[in-house]
This record gives C-alpha cells, structure tokens and sequence, in this order.
C-alpha cells in the first residue's frame, strides 16, 4: 500500500519551504530595490521620470495545468499591447484546502519563474495561500510594466479609415486548455495521443505570447491601437476595439486564421472558435499606407499578418461578411470555453 502524499495544512506555506520557494524565482532588477522575502509585505520599485508605470492584474480560472505559464504570459500579453515593456509580476496563488501538496506547488512556482524567465520578468513579490475558499488553484497575478512617456498605445486609438489587423491564429490558447483538461474524453473518442500533445504544446509552440510582434509594432510608431483576445475570443475583441475607439466597423470573418487543430478540437465539443479564448493572437489597427510595412515587420519575426477588416465613421455598428455576403457578427455573452464545464 503507498503512502498518502502529504498535503499541505490550510494558511501560509511554512516559513522554510516559502523561503527556499522565494529563492528560485527570478527577481534580480536594478529598479527592484525591496523584493519578495519571507517577512516582507511589499516591494519597492524605483521608476524614472521618463517613463510611465503600466500595470495589468488577471486571474487564471479557466485552466489547472501549467496555470502558472498562463497567469504570466495572459497578464504580459495585455502590456504589451499598451507598447510596455513587462518588468515586475507579483502572483497570489490560492491553494484548495486538503488536496495541495509541496509538489503541486513546487509546479507552479517552476511554471512561473520559466514563464518570467523567458520574458525577462523578474518576480517582485506576492501571496501563497492554502484556503478551503477554494476548490482548484487559482493564480491572480499583478504585472508591472513601463513605457517611454507619449509612446503608450491604446485599445481605443483607431481612426476612420485605418484597417484592422489580426496577427498570429486563433484559438491557439483555447485550443491548448481543451487538450489538457479533456484528454481523457479526447483519447477515448478517437485522438491519437501524437496530436493531443501537440495541441497541449501551443502553449509553448507556436506559445500564448504576442510580446514581440506587439512591442515591434508599438516601436515602429505605425500602429494607432492594439488589443490582445483573450476570454470571450476574437470576435469579443474586435467588438471592444470598436467599442473603445466608438467607430463602426467592417469585418471579413472569413479572412480570420484559424488554425485547423483549434477547430477541429472546439467542433468535438460544441465551441464556436471565435468566441473561444485566444492569447496568441493579436489585434492590431494602422492606417492603410502603414499595413505593408507592419506585415513586413511581424514576418521578419516569423509572424504571419493578415488584414480582416477596417474602421468608419463614429457609430457602434459591426457589419460582417463570409465569402462576400452579409452576415450577423457573432456575440458571446461568455467565453465558450466554459461550455466544457457546464
């Protein structure tokens, strides 16, 4: 008979296992001049006057495994997009109550400190707690970030007249969650394991960050706002770059990417894949005499862009098309992913 795996009692993490947890996050920076310590309850950043400070909180619910790669990479992601560079993360990892273990909290302490270390973040503090209050760990995370002063990009930035832009496919993250939290169900109806693992791979490859295309398209100075899709999808997104900028807007639904695993995983489980949550993909709006040279920026990245629609006049109205025909743009009140949980 094996032994139980020992779990962790409710309330903070015991003081040497924090400590030594602590000592493996990266969290070396000159601006960081308090950072996470056992006995600490804040950190201190230094920021220069030139700069502005950005900062995004997101919690990860969602998902179970690799949720820590997720919590930094969703909250970077949305950074980005402002044209900032992500600098400080403090997560606060909750716990659920007689089922988490020193092991199940190492993972996600590792899933981090890769996901900062591959974005050149460092940790600068945070909370970890064990709690019955929850029934699945839940990462709610802080992200700091600066931009030069009057170079910050919006959501709400378009203009009449410029096009929007969709970089990289979607659902590339909703496509990675299916495969990780329904393989069982997945295998039995037929997947092969080779092509799950793939899927459960888009996380890293092609991975949930747009980080580089965005801050090269924020550097060019050729974009007049970004959004990153993330729940509800692509097609949310678009409605709330409208919504932002208060234009109409013509969209091809068709000229949308997506990537064919994606669609075939969200089919098996009844999904509408522009409406299932989509980090990976960014949105991104330019006048038209700018579009080839962004085009031309993201593929020196390996990137691939595509214009998918394009702004008029003051309004709130969203006209969509497939193959040249009018169609109803699609709404969804919640991000469809959710559907594998009801």
């Amino acid at each position: 008979m094996t032994n139980p795996i020992p779990v962790l009692p409710a309330g903070k993490l015991p003081h040497d296992l924090l400590a030594q947890l602590l000592g493996e996050l990266p969290h070396a920076h000159p601006r960081l001049l308090l950072g996470p310590g056992v006995g600490e309850d804040a950190a201190i950043i230094n920021f220069p006057s030139d700069s502005l400070l950005v900062a995004k909180s997101d919690p990860i619910t969602f998902a179970t495994d690799a949720i820590g790669f997720y919590a930094v990479n969703v909250c970077a992601n949305d950074l980005a997009v402002t044209g900032a560079t992500p600098l400080f993360y403090l997560p606060t990892l909750l716990l659920p109550a007689h089922t988490s273990s020193e092991a199940s909290v190492r993972s996600i302490f590792q899933q981090i400190a890769q996901a900062c270390v591959q974005l050149g973040i460092v940790v600068a503090g945070g909370h970890t707690e064990v709690t019955p209050a929850v029934t699945q760990p839940i990462v709610a995370g802080t992200l700091l970030g600066a931009v030069p002063r009057g170079a910050q990009v919006t959501s709400g930035g378009s203009q009449p007249g410029d096009q929007l832009l969709l970089v990289g496919n979607a659902p590339i993250e909703g496509a990675s969650i299916i495969a990780r939290e329904r393989r069982e169900a997945l295998l039995a109806d037929g997947w092969s394991q080779e092509r799950l693992e793939r899927a459960a791979d888009f996380l890293h490859t092609p991975g949930i960050s747009i980080l580089r295309p965005a801050l090269a398209a924020a550097g060019s100075g050729l974009v007049t706002a970004m959004h990153d899709p993330t729940e509800g999808g692509v097609a949310t997104a678009i409605a709330e770059m409208a919504l932002a900028a208060g234009l109409c807007l013509t969209i091809m639904l068709d000229a949308i990417s997506i990537e064919p695993t994606a669609a075939a995983l969200c089919r098996t489980f009844g999904l509408d894949p522009l409406g299932t949550i989509a980090s990976g993909s960014l949105l991104a709006a330019a006048p038209p005499a700018a579009v080839p040279d962004l085009l031309h920026i993201w593929a020196g990245l390996g990137w691939e862009g595509r214009a998918i629609g394009h702004f008029s006049g003051p309004g709130t109205e969203i006209q969509a098309t497939c193959d040249g025909q009018p169609v109803p743009f699609p709404r969804f009140p919640a991000d469809e992913i959710t559907k594998l949980w009801q």
